[in-house]
């Protein structure tokens, strides 16, 4: 297949994100969106100069979509990819995959017992920055890994989303919301994680929505927003992550990597590129290491938030390449995300029971 069609699944705030992202793959040929609101699906393919599909079953029984973009909320995450599983269609799902491990590993077993390939976010991992950092690894820059500490902080979701509900609510908080893209990063640097020991608390009570054309002016939270757990790698690496919706501002690095022979710097892992540092135990300073791929946009621009790297990266499977963000990866984070969440609630360490290899490199 040297192109597919694709047909995307809800009309929400990343759908923009979405289209400008996978304009740059020529193989993914947009057909149009859907939604379970009609009106709403026309008013955003009127808004981005995309097709429309009046129902939900009216996309999904197009011969002309070969994928589906599933980008609805994630409680209807499940549901919604199932019932494209159904209709024939190879499936790329946001983040998480679904809001259970035991959906996701009845929509693993779907799409293999279908000949469907299944594909989840977060994708970010395939960009310069976590690939140039994962060749520093692998090759030994900063001799055997030992610790890592990674600091997810604030998205100031209340500032700019126009209904910031969800995130404050059981199945958003930072753990889940922002955890994808962090948890993925680390996997693909150190492999899979074997346990999540962790503590949550809720920092401020109710938040003030400030957003403009905001739709609610507070939120009362019921989800904790602080998290700090500890991960324990397969490979032996101890690590350390805070998750907070209430650390506004740090000069904390997003990532940090411990070796024998150095230290590895990378950065926001919600983006794509950026500078990664290195400074070997011999150096006297840090130095930037030369992105091994070419970077998808400007570093620190708001490009950088465009998605569809996991959408190409599935097509490119169904033409015999190997699929790096796979449901299997997806899963294992999913239940890396539970697992905090279960550590938090029980005061109990929680050992994992998937393991997904490390995606392959893209840059060999």
């Amino acid at each position: 297949m040297t192109q597919a069609g694709v047909g995307i699944l809800g009309a929400g705030n990343i759908l923009g994100r979405y289209l400008a992202g996978m304009r740059r793959f020529p193989d993914l040929v947009v057909r149009g969106c859907a939604s379970r609101s009609p009106e709403r699906a026309r008013a955003a393919a009127d808004e981005h100069g995309i097709g429309f599909f009046p129902t939900v079953d009216d996309m999904l029984a197009s011969p002309d979509v070969d994928v589906v973009l599933n980008i609805t909320t994630p409680v209807a995450h499940a549901a919604t990819t199932t019932a494209a599983l159904a209709a024939g269609k190879h499936v790329y799902v946001e983040k998480p995959i679904t809001e259970t491990l035991t959906d996701a590993h009845r929509l693993v077993a779907t799409a293999d017992a279908a000949g469907l390939l299944l594909g989840a976010a977060p994708d970010t991992f395939l960009g310069s920055a976590a690939q140039t950092a994962r060749q520093a690894v692998d090759n030994g820059l900063i001799g055997e890994p030992v610790g890592v500490a990674a600091f997810v902080t604030s998205t100031r979701v209340e500032t700019w989303h126009p209904d910031p509900t969800f995130f404050f609510q059981p199945g958003g908080g930072p753990v889940a919301d922002l955890g994808p893209y962090y948890l993925t990063a680390l996997v693909n640097l150190l492999g899979p994680l074997t346990a999540v020991p962790a503590r949550s608390r809720i920092g401020t009570p109710v938040v003030q929505v400030t957003s403009p054309g905001r739709r609610v002016d507070s939120v009362t939270v019921t989800t904790p927003t602080h998290a700090t757990a500890m991960l324990e790698f397969e490979s032996g690496v101890l690590g350390t992550v805070l998750a907070s919706f209430d650390v506004w501002d740090s000069h904390l690095p997003r990532i940090e990597l411990y070796g024998t022979e150095g230290t590895l710097t990378v950065p926001d892992p919600n983006t794509y590129d950026g500078d990664v540092l290195v400074k070997r135990r011999t150096d006297d300073d840090w130095r930037v290491l030369p992105p091994v791929i070419p970077p998808f946009a400007e570093p620190g621009t708001m490009d950088q938030y465009q998605r569809g790297p996991g959408v190409a990266d599935l097509v490119a499977a169904l033409g015999g390449a190997k699929q790096r963000a796979t449901a299997e990866l997806a899963s294992h984070v999913l239940e890396a995300i539970e697992g905090i969440e279960t550590s938090s609630r029980t005061g109990e360490s929680v050992k994992l029971s998937t393991r997904a290899p490390r995606p392959e490199a893209v840059a060999s």
